[in-house]
């Protein structure tokens, strides 16, 4: 048991991170050309998409860490769940998005915000939750807050880049985007289930 402790934070906390940054920048490359035919293609919309999936991250990163102090003993079952969510989200997010635009294609600029901030508040503030929730437990098990945060961030950025890099040089030209958002959720459900595997094993 002990044994088991002390490398759940070091590698599959690691590689859970990673795969989760990875599927994190599929889903935004996904999401923001979508959202551009929303929009138009100009700096004010790029601006609003940045700063809607900015605000959502701050948010659940916010509600992450309340969650990590309140339920100390759970977080990596409440990782696990929040991965699931954004896994479930994604899988029928394109579809919601076609749906929503093409209803409110009419709308006035402060309204198509205010409505994608809406759609998007539950994926981007689960997103933000993840960082915390890793963070806490990792202080908890290795006694380091530096080592925590700065090795889970930098995972979690290489995973972002690599995904970034795969998506435009790999999935897109090959799967489009259908198979960008099937592969981010299956990765979400993939980081899922081991997280809920480890925390039964380890609990």
């Amino acid at each position: 048991m002990q044994i088991a402790l002390s490398r759940f934070p070091t590698g599959l906390t690691s590689i859970l991170f990673f795969a989760s940054g990875f599927a994190a920048l599929l889903y935004q490359i996904a999401w923001q050309r979508v959202l551009f035919g929303w929009y138009g293609v100009d700096l004010d919309s790029v601006s609003a998409i940045v700063s809607i999936f900015m605000l959502g991250l701050g948010i659940g990163a916010l509600i992450g860490g309340w969650l990590s102090d309140r339920f100390q003993r759970h977080r990596i079952l409440i990782f696990s769940l929040v991965e699931f969510t954004l896994a479930v989200f994604g899988l029928f997010s394109l579809d919601i998005m076609d749906s929503t635009g093409a209803f409110f294609a009419a709308s006035s600029l402060p309204y198509i915000v205010l409505l994608t901030f809406c759609v998007f508040l539950i994926p981007t503030c689960a997103m933000g939750a993840t960082l915390p929730l890793l963070v806490t437990e990792l202080v908890d098990r290795t006694q380091s807050v530096g080592f925590s945060t700065g090795s889970l961030y930098f995972v979690n950025t290489l995973g972002a880049a690599a995904g970034a890099l795969a998506a435009g040089t790999i999935l897109l030209p090959r799967v489009g985007l259908d198979g960008l958002v099937a592969t981010a959720a299956l990765l979400n459900f993939l980081v899922s289930t081991t997280a809920f595997v480890a925390f039964r094993r380890t609990a």
